[in-house]
């Protein structure tokens, strides 16, 4: 079964960087898709940016677009989420979930059978 496990959340002001990383195990990563999804209190978890599990395909929400950037080392079985000129309204727990799909990915919470623990992310001025 696969593991993943989130780090490098905290608390910034708004502009500044962080990068979050998502440390896989237990399975072949490479077959699968990785996606960070943001929740805040009270609302549903939304998609923020994925990778397909060859790397030849990413999506981003329109929020993220131009600002974040989603990364893998597969020799780390890590993937990475670059939040750059973050705002406040990026705050929330962000978490990374893995999906079995090479070719593809998506934001959809029921696709991905595998979640992390969840990281936050505060940024406040």
């Amino acid at each position: 079964q696969m593991q993943l496990v989130e780090s490098g959340g905290g608390l910034v002001h708004p502009g500044e960087s962080l990068r979050l990383s998502c440390e896989v195990s237990g399975s072949t990563s490479e077959y699968y898709a990785i996606a960070w999804f943001r929740q805040v209190p009270g609302k549903e978890r939304e998609g923020v940016s994925c990778m397909s599990g060859s790397g030849g395909v990413t999506n981003y929400a329109d929020s993220a677009l131009g600002r974040f950037t989603i990364s893998k080392d597969s020799a780390k079985s890590t993937a990475y989420l670059q939040m750059n000129r973050l705002k406040t309204e990026d705050t929330g727990t962000y978490y990374c979930a893995a999906a079995r799909s090479y070719y593809q990915c998506d934001f959809s919470v029921a696709r991905y059978g595998s979640w992390g623990q969840g990281t936050q992310v505060i940024v406040s001025s």
